[in-house]
């Protein structure tokens, strides 16, 4: 049957925790007391619960485990001391040219805004006007490629309006060409006679669709 994974986390309930540590300690010192047998190694392990409570497990004298791990400990670090030291001197000189590279960065770049000229001689004032001629050359140049380019945005964009305006015309006329004719003929029809003596006249106005009649 195979056992599903256990998530690493701390156990909440307190007895579980318990019945937990004391297992696990079990079988930490067992594990510790198989590599000493079968690999011939000096193995220690020390571990506080977490009442404060001491548990420890030495293939040999505790004390002559931890005093040969402690000069081991110090001899490791008495002999990568120098090489720390000379680390950290370089970082120190590397920070300290950096900032003076800030520093110089920053008073020039107050130079450029017209900040503190007044310490600056006719050379440094003429350097001055020349990175500034040359920057305000850059950006025109490059305000000149945006202009120009939506230029001819807008004109691609006129195009197109002018070739939907044809478009659309060249449609309407297609269709006034297909529709059928249809001949229309008025024709005012006076049917009525004059009387005498000036009298009022009737007449008779017909709208006839067709080709022309003859009255007799």
């Amino acid at each position: 049957m195979v056992r599903g994974k256990i998530e690493i986390k701390k156990i909440e309930n307190v007895t579980s925790r318990q019945v937990t540590f004391s297992k696990r300690r079990s079988g930490l010192f067992k594990k510790a007391h198989e590599l000493s047998v079968l690999c011939d190694a000096q193995v220690a392990a020390i571990v506080f619960s977490q009442s404060g409570r001491l548990y420890e497990y030495s293939s040999s004298e505790m004390e002559k485990i931890i005093e040969r791990y402690g000069k081991f400990s110090n001899n490791s670090f008495v002999a990568e001391r120098p090489q720390v030291e000379r680390y950290l001197q370089e970082l120190k000189k590397e920070m300290d040219r950096m900032v003076k590279k800030i520093d110089l960065l920053e008073v020039h770049h107050r130079k450029l805004m017209g900040q503190g000229l007044g310490s600056c001689s006719v050379a440094e004032l003429q350097e001055i006007d020349t990175q500034i001629e040359k920057s305000l050359r850059i950006v025109r140049s490059r305000k000149a490629e945006l202009y120009a380019g939506q230029l001819e945005k807008l004109k691609e964009k006129e195009r197109e309006l002018l070739n939907e305006r044809k478009r659309l015309r060249e449609e309407q006329i297609r269709e006034r060409l297909m529709r059928p004719v249809v001949p229309l003929t008025l024709q005012i029809c006076d049917k009525g006679k004059s009387t005498e003596g000036g009298g009022s006249s009737d007449v008779e106005t017909d709208l006839f669709i067709g080709l022309p009649v003859t009255r007799l």
